[in-house]
């Protein structure tokens, strides 16, 4: 191949071919400089298909592939594909569907500005086009997705005090995958979230886990006979359901609970009032106080 090298002064030019020089010679390379053909060597370079230096190789595949960088490793997945950007080597594009990886889970870093919502949101896009069946969920901490997940027909639920949507922690699912309780998943769910609103670094104690488990399983007891909409309980019904029982830990436990039912932070003491089952869902927790924060966001992780 010709190498062609150009220079502001003649030292430099001659400067830069014995660095060239050099590095050929440390890859055992045979560098012949064209002297009296700098015409033609400059005419063969260009991308004109045509050769008139009098030196011709073959290139074999082994030889072909010293050209190509051996250190990138390709991503293009045929089939309902998505795109992710450039290979940085090699410059060839990157189309992947993660679930078929070995890991599904992605992540965008960078610094502030540098455009990892709207790489999110373009992803977010392209899965809306591309798979018809998958399902987006997307938990908003900063209320920036809500404009686009209404203009592609999706549900956005506002979390927020004043807001006139509603998440009932207390839902459940009940066709679930097989050997999978719905009520013990959700009585462990209620404890975490009891295990929170009481505090303390040593959480609950085992006879209030025991009277927790116990209030779950009877007020479940009329949605499980009729499944109904109307006969899903709230937080307000394990409330009373603590306050009726004999143990002196269940007051305890409803005291907790009074201020997220009649209290002042009663956001999640209503029946659900949103299409969860939308094929995008948002949920929107910026409007969330401190005191709401790590409640909410335990209640959306159920949710999703």
């Amino acid at each position: 191949f010709t190498v062609v090298n150009f220079a502001p002064t003649r030292q430099r030019l001659e400067n830069d071919v014995f660095t060239v020089g050099g590095i050929a010679q440390k890859y055992n390379c045979a560098l012949r400089r064209l002297d009296w053909q700098q015409e033609q060597g400059f005419v063969s370079s260009l991308a004109l298909g045509y050769n008139e230096v009098e030196i011709q190789r073959g290139m074999t595949t082994s030889s072909t592939a010293i050209f190509i960088p051996f250190m990138t490793r390709e991503l293009r997945m045929a089939g309902q594909a998505l795109y992710y950007g450039m290979n940085a080597l090699s410059h060839n594009v990157i189309m992947a569907d993660r679930k078929k990886l070995k890991s599904a889970n992605g992540m965008y870093l960078g610094s502030t500005g540098s455009g990892k919502s709207f790489a999110a949101k373009r992803e977010l896009l392209n899965v809306f086009l591309t798979i018809p069946q998958d399902r987006i969920i997307v938990v908003d901490p900063m209320g920036e997705y809500a404009p686009l997940v209404r203009r592609l027909g999706g549900q956005v639920i506002e979390i927020a005090p004043d807001s006139p949507h509603h998440l009932n922690p207390m839902d459940v699912e009940l066709n679930m995958a097989a050997g999978e309780s719905p009520l013990s998943m959700k009585a462990d769910f209620l404890l975490s979230l009891c295990e929170l609103v009481v505090g303390g670094k040593d959480g609950l104690q085992p006879i209030e886990k025991t009277v927790i488990d116990r209030c779950v399983r009877i007020i479940y007891q009329p949605y499980l006979n009729d499944p109904k909409p109307e006969n899903i309980p709230i937080l307000g019904d394990l409330y009373q359901c603590l306050l009726e029982q004999e143990e002196r830990e269940a007051r305890r436990i409803a005291t907790a609970l009074e201020i997220y039912v009649s209290g002042s932070l009663n956001v999640f003491n209503h029946r659900t009032n949103v299409d969860v089952n939308n094929r995008i869902v948002c949920y929107d927790i910026k409007g969330l106080g401190k005191q709401l924060k790590k409640l909410g966001m335990l209640i959306v992780q159920d949710q999703v």
